[in-house]
């Protein structure tokens, strides 16, 4: 075994995201010999915002391995608690320092490889968070790629591709992948880096995208309009697009041999 290839879905967005996964996911883990998946699950939940341990369960039954999160972490109030139980449901490890759960965590595989995974989210135009940089910075004071894990994983929740385009420079030969999530649009930049990080500003969402982000449309645009028969956002309930990033990871450095992007149903459609 000479590469570990990596999956990396982006955010689940309510019952139909939830359903992709479910139906399309053990299918890609056989076809493309998927060793280990993460998906960023924050919007999992039937409101379309937060995740709930039923979610949780859900989507690991269905193969996935490690859930991120970010700023709709604690939306559904059960999280707090059960994140605490549960090591393989992180959330963003800026948060304000003692929150509950870890945002940084190594995971050992079948095959006994380390695959190290961390949660972060960008300062730009998001709630309150400590300072993303300083908090990497002392991640990366102490961790090295081979010595500490075979691969390392980061899952950069934030608003600005600028911010996240910066992250990925300056972690570019510290780590497997650096990916964004939380636009809910996936972005065509999906590249190897200088020094062997495979980088993608945004891995896009799981869910209908017949919709505003995930978001029923026709009450999104009231809401822009101000009208006053406007709900609370509900999600979109038609068939969701799989979206997200294979990485092929050199076990040798830990590195990335090979990235491509994958989007499976609904509207979306990779490009050749």
């Amino acid at each position: 075994m000479k590469i570990m290839k990596i999956l990396f879905l982006g955010d689940v967005v309510g019952p139909s995201g939830c359903k992709a996964v479910k139906n399309y996911l053990p299918e890609i883990i056989e076809k493309n010999k998927i060793d280990f998946v993460i998906v960023n699950g924050e919007n999992a939940a039937d409101p379309g915002v937060g995740i709930t341990e039923k979610n949780t369960k859900d989507l690991f039954k269905a193969g996935v391995d490690v859930i991120t999160t970010g700023n709709h972490v604690w939306d559904q109030k059960e999280t707090a608690d059960y994140i605490a139980r549960e090591n393989r449901l992180l959330r963003p490890e800026n948060l304000i320092e003692n929150s509950p759960g870890k945002g940084f965590e190594i995971f050992t595989t079948s095959s006994r490889l380390k695959i190290a995974v961390l949660n972060i989210m960008g300062n730009l135009f998001m709630k309150k968070c400590e300072d993303v940089w300083s908090v990497t910075e002392k991640i990366f004071n102490k961790f090295k790629l081979k010595k500490n894990a075979d691969f390392l994983i980061v899952d950069f929740h934030g608003e600005t591709t600028s911010e996240k385009m910066a992250m990925g420079h300056y972690l570019d030969g510290k780590a497997t992948l650096v990916v964004g999530t939380h636009t809910h649009v996936p972005t065509s930049d999906f590249r190897i880096l200088e020094n062997g990080t495979a980088y993608q500003s945004d891995a896009g969402m799981c869910g209908d995208y017949n919709s505003v982000i995930g978001m029923n449309k026709e009450n999104s645009i009231k809401k822009f309009f101000k009208n006053k028969d406007t709900k609370k956002h509900f999600p979109s309930l038609g068939e969701a697009t799989l979206s997200g990033i294979i990485v092929d990871g050199d076990i040798k450095t830990g590195l990335a041999k090979s990235v491509k992007q994958l989007l499976i149903g609904g509207v979306l459609k990779e490009k050749n």
